[in-house]
């Protein structure tokens, strides 16, 4: 079943990328109004891309369907989803978790039960040798380590672009050389390979590295001190740029959608009524879309 899922996923990637490079304007277009809900709040546009994201995959892939969960649904699933996509031909679901973050760190498992720093952990605090290190992969406590859907938006505000960029976990897994553990108050030098003094970190990591010495990923400390962004899997969009595949097969610029803040503020104010009849006159716009 898990083999199915993942080759669903494959499958959506690529055609989502396929759709991307044909129908470019749709992407942008939806994207941009994504991220014009920053204006309105900082955190505003993570929750509404998931029902944004979800509605894009509705409109304009027409072999998939999605169902946005919500936050009451999986809070108490083991894993959290955001959206259900169902590929209408084979009928396979797979669930899918959507973020959208500033191009930097990237928490791809919040790792809920703690395993992985404990585990490796046990395994020493230099682990350079391979097959030791593909046992660490295939162990249970890194059993989510290839099975997470993650589709993160990235956005860089300052320069006003945007990259949908998924980690590929098979080629991380591949290339790691070494995994590290770099305690609080130090960091990893690339050029030196080696751990050296540094300041900043509160809280101890293991880095895994690929055999130039790059950055691939890390694993953060879990203890009872550890908050969100203390713990779990994380990467990095920049310093880890070559281990992303791009569903927007590259950056992409956006725009801001003044007109949709006053639409929502409209929105707010107005009855059912007039949102049953805004409804009927964007999706009208939308069918137009998909003309052009």
């Amino acid at each position: 079943m898990l083999k199915n899922y993942m080759t669903a996923y494959e499958d959506f990637k690529t055609r989502f990328n396929l759709l991307a490079r044909k129908h470019k304007h749709l992407v942008v277009n939806t994207l941009s109004n994504i991220f014009t809900m920053r204006l309105i709040g900082n955190k505003t546009h993570g929750d509404l891309a998931e029902i944004g994201m979800a509605e894009f995959i509705n409109q304009f892939m027409y072999d998939y369907k999605s169902i946005h969960v919500g936050k009451v649904k999986f809070r108490a699933k083991e894993h959290e989803k955001d959206i259900m996509i169902i590929n209408e031909i084979t009928k396979t679901k797979f669930p899918v978790s959507l973020k959208a973050y500033g191009d930097g760190p990237l928490q791809l498992s919040t790792d809920s039960n703690q395993k992985m720093f404990p585990f490796l952990k046990s395994q020493g605090k230099n682990i350079a040798r391979g097959k030791h290190i593909e046992r660490i992969f295939k162990s249970n406590n890194f059993g989510d380590f290839n099975t997470i859907n993650i589709m993160p938006l990235i956005y860089d505000e300052e320069k006003q672009r945007c990259n949908i960029m998924i980690f590929n976990h098979q080629k991380a897994m591949n290339k790691t050389h070494r995994i590290i553990f770099v305690d609080k108050n130090k960091k990893f030098d690339r050029l030196a390979k080696k751990i050296i003094e540094g300041k900043g970190r509160k809280h101890p990591i293991f880095m895994f590295i690929d055999a130039g010495g790059n950055y691939i990923c890390e694993v953060r400390y879990g203890g009872a001190q550890a908050n969100a962004l203390q713990r779990g899997l994380w990467t990095h969009t920049k310093n880890a740029v070559s281990y992303f595949d791009s569903l927007t097969n590259r950056w992409i610029d956006y725009f801001h959608n003044h007109t949709l803040v006053k639409l929502f503020s409209l929105a707010l104010n107005s009855s059912e009524r007039g949102h049953k009849l805004a409804n009927s006159i964007l999706q009208k716009d939308i069918d137009h879309l998909k003309t052009l």
